[in-house]
């Protein structure tokens, strides 16, 4: 099923409007270029990730005729609240948010609703509220290719260590428990160590090495963020543990986010495997729908046009769950997991100016 929209106005809807324009000389709130105004909030700033949603946002912003208003939140709920209320204050018609704290944003998000806003969160989903639309790829996804990859290449036994995200957001929770589940299900012979690190990268080194000093049989990695990346192969360093992937001293490791320099370990061998996160997409469809929201446009589940597939996570919340490929070197296939090579075109990674 393709993409359906629907406008949700009427003819008798529209004259009210042109009368209550014609009245208080005002109807969509707009920029002094008079393309419709919406908020963009930013979650951080400190990850190549985030940056290249970044720089990504306001090219689409352009292309897709809207005038933005950016702040950035700096993974603070708090300052998130606070940055709403700056958009409010500024007259924004819909906002583009990314909510690190999952549960927090909800009372945020029911004064947007009152005050009739529509919200658009990019790469994590609300526990409770409404918002118009999530754009996200499927991240219990991502744990599963991690999975399926390691799995494969310890032959199905031996330790791993999972350096976890946050689990106060979904995106934590989804990755962790569906690498969990997908590891009891079919691979029972590979232990895994669970590491919760709160998305910062010097706890996750931290505990690594502990991990290694305890277990130095340990044989396989999964980053559930690029965040990990630096201090991850810096510690592998010092053990002497940073070899080729054919050298029996070898670590497999997966990470997740598909940045650039991910896509050029996997092609030295430093690391072996990313799940490409859609940055540029995140970027992209955040606009789109917050326009089409702007619009009076209304989606349903189904199949996309964009190769994606909106889903109904409950009653008033759908998901655009967009393409998250598995990258390797060889673009093989493991434990039925498709993936495609480090080098392709197709990744926004290799195509960031």
């Amino acid at each position: 099923m393709r993409l359906r929209t629907a406008l949700c106005s009427t003819a008798s809807v529209l004259s009210a409007l042109a009368l209550l324009t014609a009245c208080n000389g005002s109807g969509t709130a707009a920029s002094s270029n008079g393309t419709p105004l919406v908020g963009v909030d930013y979650p951080r700033s400190d990850t190549d990730f985030w940056n290249s949603y970044i720089k990504y946002t306001p090219e689409y912003g352009k292309q897709l005729g809207l005038s933005l208003k950016t702040t950035n939140s700096q993974n603070d709920v708090a300052k998130l609240t606070a940055n709403a209320q700056t958009f409010i204050s500024q007259g924004v018609k819909g906002i583009a948010m990314a909510p690190q704290d999952t549960a927090a944003i909800a009372p945020t998000l029911s004064q947007l609703e009152a005050k009739k806003i529509p919200v658009v969160t990019v790469d994590t989903r609300p526990d409770t509220g409404k918002v118009f639309m999530v754009v996200r790829a499927d991240n219990r996804a991502y744990g599963e290719k991690a999975c399926q990859y390691l799995g494969t290449k310890l032959g199905g036994k031996g330790k791993v260590v999972m350096l976890q995200g946050d689990l106060s957001s979904i995106n934590g929770r989804d990755r962790t428990e569906a690498f969990n589940d997908c590891m009891k299900k079919n691979y029972p012979g590979i232990k895994v160590f669970g590491e919760a690190t709160n998305w910062d990268g010097a706890v996750a080194a931290q505990k690594l090495q502990t991990d290694l000093t305890a277990n130095p049989d340990i044989k396989g990695i999964y980053m559930q963020s690029s965040f990990a990346l630096s201090g991850t192969l810096q510690v592998l360093k010092q053990r002497g543990l940073l070899v080729d992937p054919e050298n029996k001293k070898h670590v497999f490791i997966v990470s997740n986010d598909g940045i650039p320099e991910e896509l050029k370990d996997i092609a030295a061998g430093r690391i072996d495997a990313t799940v490409s996160q859609p940055a540029d997409l995140y970027a992209k469809y955040a606009l789109y729908y917050l326009k089409a929201a702007i619009d009076g446009k209304t989606f349903q589940p189904g199949r996309t046009d964009h190769n994606s597939t909106i889903v109904k996570v409950r009653d008033g919340l759908l998901e655009d769950q967009l393409s998250a490929p598995l990258v390797t070197a060889d673009g093989g296939t493991y434990g039925g997991v498709s993936s495609i090579k480090s080098d392709d075109k197709s990744l926004w990674g290799n195509n960031l100016g």
